[in-house]
């Protein structure tokens, strides 16, 4: 499954009220993959909603540590897929970040996101957390 910025969030902060499905799926998980882009985007969404930074940085420290989880770092022609993708996409209001993962999902064949966003159901994957 791929790691969403949400799902991250999910895992992390004990207030949000999905942390309960988000483990366990994380749990069961026998692939866990994600990208630099929603590393980022997980430190500023956690610092935004009022989490502690610190802890936010420990996480994302422990999954690039952690050999279980695999990083995908965005090169050029990663890059110029999603912008092509949401250019193609004018109506969906995408961001940049799961234009990668979209890109990134359909090359690596997974199909499944620990993710909240509804955007990844509109690409036809399987949002896991409802």
């Amino acid at each position: 499954m791929l790691l969403d910025t949400s799902g991250l969030l999910c895992l992390y902060d004990r207030r949000e009220r999905r942390q309960g499905d988000a483990v366990i799926h994380y749990r069961a998980a026998t692939r866990r993959a994600t990208h630099e882009a929603v590393l980022t985007e997980f430190v500023a969404l956690a610092q935004a909603r009022g989490a502690p930074r610190d802890g936010a940085l420990a996480l994302v420290d422990g999954l690039l540590d952690d050999p279980a989880i695999e990083i995908f770092w965005i090169d050029e022609r990663l890059l110029r897929e999603a912008v092509s993708l949401l250019q193609a996409r004018t109506d969906k209001s995408y961001s940049l970040c799961d234009a990668v993962s979209f890109v990134l999902m359909r090359q690596e064949r997974i199909i499944e996101a620990l993710t909240t966003d509804h955007h990844f159901e509109q690409e036809g994957f399987v949002r896991l957390l409802r």
